[in-house]
């Protein structure tokens, strides 16, 4: 697993119950994954397809530092598997994890297209 992003966690991130919102951290596991999978084509279009279940395993807090990481599980013709954790920076707890994330490559006209990728990208 590479992790490539992190966040500090502010105010606007946290529920009602003061700790970090899961819509919000989905978004950002949703664009970090889309990047990690753009630069594995090195090209094209992509559209997330699925997320399998999330495991919610611990939260994080204001002031708290997390970071995203992300590593390819299986390339179809056309998709792309993923798989994600979440993490606090400092003490390594995990947040979040996601075992199976798809991305399908298209073509203009957003019909899935082949992507000729066989292997991971040295990112």
């Amino acid at each position: 697993m590479r992790f490539f992003s992190r966040k500090l966690i502010k105010p606007q991130d946290l529920n009602a119950h003061g700790t970090l919102f899961g819509g919000a951290v989905l978004s950002w596991i949703d664009e970090e994954a889309a990047i990690y999978v753009l630069c594995q084509l090195g090209k094209g279009s992509i559209v997330t397809k699925y997320m399998s279940e999330i495991n919610f395993v611990s939260s994080a807090k204001l002031g708290d530092v997390i970071e995203i990481g992300m590593e390819t599980v299986k390339f179809g013709r056309t998709s792309i598997t993923v798989k994600c954790e979440v993490r606090t920076k400092f003490d390594l707890t995990t947040i979040i994890t996601i075992d199976r994330i798809v991305f399908v490559h298209v073509d203009e006209h957003g019909r899935p297209a082949p992507h000729y990728i066989t292997e991971p990208a040295n990112e």
